[in-house]
């Protein structure tokens, strides 16, 4: 039942950010469509810890995202430094490695984490395998046992 109530308030948060008009039949509008939304929702039985993950918590909020956004912006940097600059070298790499998420959860944070990060793709996600391309050589050996992994692995337990 929480987790169905925190989608609902959700819903009607994203509703008001979009709308920005505050008009009583709008909100009773926004209300109605989020309380639908919610009702069709748990009939299809997809409101579960990985739809609407609030296991998560306000932590991933404000320490895992800004983080992840500053290294997406670092690494931007890096590849477009990589671009502009021909004598920087850019060496393709496949690289596999173990990661320590135990979760589904975990891993999908994990791969789209490295995915979002430019220079880095996550080829092959397996329960125990990551295979990455990265740019460089660099990108490659930072991965395994990485800040990225070490934050993911956190916050899957919390």
């Amino acid at each position: 039942m929480a987790r169905q109530f925190s989608f609902l308030l959700s819903l009607i948060a994203f509703w008001l950010l979009l709308s920005g008009m505050f008009t009583p039949f709008l909100i009773a509008a926004g209300i109605g469509s989020a309380i639908a939304i919610v009702l069709l929702s748990w009939r299809m039985d997809v409101i579960d810890h990985e739809g609407h993950p609030i296991h998560l918590g306000w932590w991933a909020l404000f320490s895992y995202w800004p983080w992840l956004a500053r290294e997406i912006v670092k690494s931007g940097w890096d590849v477009t430094q990589r671009i502009l600059h021909p004598k920087l070298p850019i060496s393709p790499t496949l690289v596999e490695f173990v990661p320590s998420q135990k979760t589904d959860m975990g891993l999908v944070i994990h791969a789209n984490s490295i995915t979002l990060t430019p220079g880095t793709i996550a080829v092959e996600v397996e329960s125990g395998r990551f295979l990455v391309h990265a740019l460089t050589r660099e990108g490659a050996a930072g991965l395994a046992g990485s800040e990225m992994d070490r934050r993911c692995t956190a916050m899957e337990n919390r």
